[in-house]
């Protein structure tokens, strides 16, 4: 028999509303009910959260590390399982494991190891995101130069024959380095195609968007900019509805002026959802690491390569989701929404992202200074801050 649980006391947003004198009735096999605090089923194991938010859990689609480890120096099931602890600690419930541009048999070890990682059910994994190495040399940014190349026949077979094996698949290509039918091929086998680190016009952005490319990769950052003639990657992922696009909201990578105009102009249904680009130091004391023989330095909430370029972020998701409710006064409900709701409509993860009958039973409980108190995953505790 399957025990029900109700989680009693908390504010609940559900995805699309916060509600009050309600109870989330749930089991591991996902979400029943919410209900009257007064009506909860007799059957139930009642957990109180008085004081408490209950939402649903944040799903970050461009993760490179944590927990000390860099998915790029740990391409294997263990690598993936000390990401998705680390990650789990700071509220991400569903994340992508991203292997930033490397060699061809890195890339190769870490299709297996989402293959495994799949296959073992490993709490929080939702699928890999290949950034790279398909991308343009001159939006290279903190990429390996030497690595970066064009797509050929057989990196796209071998895609294509391991679509679906590893959950989902998120591939970041630019057009300098993929054509138009590749990316119609990897698209139709069910791949989320991303455009980035490209110095793509906004014609060229669109006709990839025609061809099968529905995300951008965190916008702003190593991409062509929105210029007046010229309106470049930027003005493509804004303007056309067909793009749903990543921003990292550390306060560095994109100043918030620029962020709260992003969020201001986006042309729907495609949104703009939160992703932390987090580095092998999340939920550690690390001051460096590797990155293809290249040391990245730590420093005042800045992680950079020695010449200063920006090397992915010192933040995670949660601490995203505070900075655009407080940077750009965005209200709490839409913030959790970029940082649950709109991460899983851009990768098709329809039983993620809502607190409703029948979703998975993934949430966080947060404090009303969004605080992480707990995370659920398939209604089981992983993480107490107690």
């Amino acid at each position: 028999m399957i025990m029900k649980k109700a989680i009693s006391g908390a504010r609940i947003f559900d995805g699309e509303s916060l509600l009050e004198g309600r109870a989330l009735v749930f089991s591991s096999a996902g979400i029943e009910a919410i209900v009257s605090a007064r009506h909860i089923p007799d059957e139930c194991e009642i957990i109180p959260a008085d004081g408490q938010i209950l939402a649903p859990g944040l799903i970050d689609l461009q993760v490179n590390g944590g927990g000390g480890l860099l998915f790029n120096n740990a391409p294997d099931l263990e690598g993936l399982r000390t990401i998705c602890a680390a990650q789990i600690r700071s509220g991400v419930t569903a994340l992508l494991p991203t292997l930033i541009t490397d060699r061809p048999d890195v890339v190769r070890a870490a299709v297996e190891a989402g293959k495994a990682a799949w296959e073992a059910g490993i709490p929080g994994y939702l699928g890999l995101h290949l950034e790279g190495p398909h991308l343009s040399l001159a939006r290279k940014g903190t990429h390996d130069p030497a690595l970066i190349r064009p797509m050929e026949a057989e990196d796209c077979d071998f895609l294509v024959e391991n679509a679906g094996s590893f959950g989902v698949g998120l591939l970041t290509v630019a057009p300098e380095n993929v054509t138009r039918q590749q990316v119609a091929r990897l698209s139709k086998a069910g791949y989320i195609v991303s455009l980035g680190h490209t110095d793509a016009a906004c014609a060229v952005a669109r006709e990839y968007r025609f061809a099968g490319a529905s995300m951008a990769t965190h916008l702003f950052n190593a991409m062509s900019p929105l210029g007046h003639r010229e309106p470049g990657m930027v003005g493509a992922v804004l303007g056309d509805g067909g793009f749903s696009c990543g921003l990292i909201a550390d306060g560095y990578h994109v100043d918030p002026v620029a962020m709260g105009i992003a969020l201001r102009a986006k042309a729907g249904p495609g949104k703009i959802f939160l992703v932390s680009d987090a580095m092998s130091v999340t939920g550690t004391d690390l001051q460096s690491f590797e990155l293809n023989g290249r040391t990245i330095y730590r420093k005042d909430g800045r992680l950079t390569l020695a010449d200063g370029t920006l090397a992915g972020a010192d933040t995670d998701l949660l601490t995203c989701v505070k900075n655009v409710r407080d940077m750009l006064g965005v209200p709490l409900e839409e913030a959790l929404r970029m940082a649950s709701l709109y991460p899983a409509e851009a990768v098709g993860a329809r039983s993620k992202g809502r607190l409703k009958s029948g979703a998975d039973a993934d949430f966080v409980l947060l404090s009303e200074d969004l605080a992480l108190a707990a995370s659920y995953i398939a209604g089981e505790r992983v993480y107490s801050a107690d």
